[in-house]
């Protein structure tokens, strides 16, 4: 009997002014993504402090995927301090044995369904490979293995 492979959660954050009517261009498409996926509608996610993406690790989500709208967003500075908080959210996961491609910064278009797909299948084969959080192995580790 083959072993089934890990399914953890994925969390989306969508900001409503790109993103998120990308993923819904993707359900009135009835173009299908992993039942493991969850999307949060937010109105930017740099609103989101550094521990909530910790505690959300610690809650069971395995994987989280800020769709933003990149240098587009409407709100001055906002994607600029969101790359640098997702840097220091880095060195946090670093710092707890967590694997930093589980959180992914990426812009995605009101119709870049393609790209929504692409981003949240790459993101559910890399937590099948990873396993629960807490389980990576530490990046020297790995790569000495």
């Amino acid at each position: 009997m083959a072993a089934e492979k890990y399914a953890g959660k994925i969390l989306i954050l969508a900001e409503d002014s790109c993103a998120y009517p990308g993923a819904d261009a993707v359900g009135q498409g009835h173009q299908s993504y992993p039942a493991n996926t969850y999307i949060l509608r937010v109105r930017a996610a740099v609103l989101f402090p550094e521990k909530f993406y910790l505690d959300c690790f610690d809650k069971g989500i395995a994987g989280i995927i800020i769709m933003s709208c990149g240098v587009e967003c409407p709100y001055e500075g906002a994607y600029e301090a969101l790359a640098k908080r997702v840097d220091r959210i880095y060195v946090l996961m670093k710092a707890r044995g967590l694997d930093i491609r589980r959180v992914r910064l990426t812009a995605i278009c009101t119709v870049c369904t393609r790209a929504f797909l692409n981003e949240v299948r790459q993101m559910n084969d890399l937590i099948s490979e990873l396993g629960p959080p807490g389980n990576d192995k530490p990046a020297a580790a790995a790569s000495a293995a």
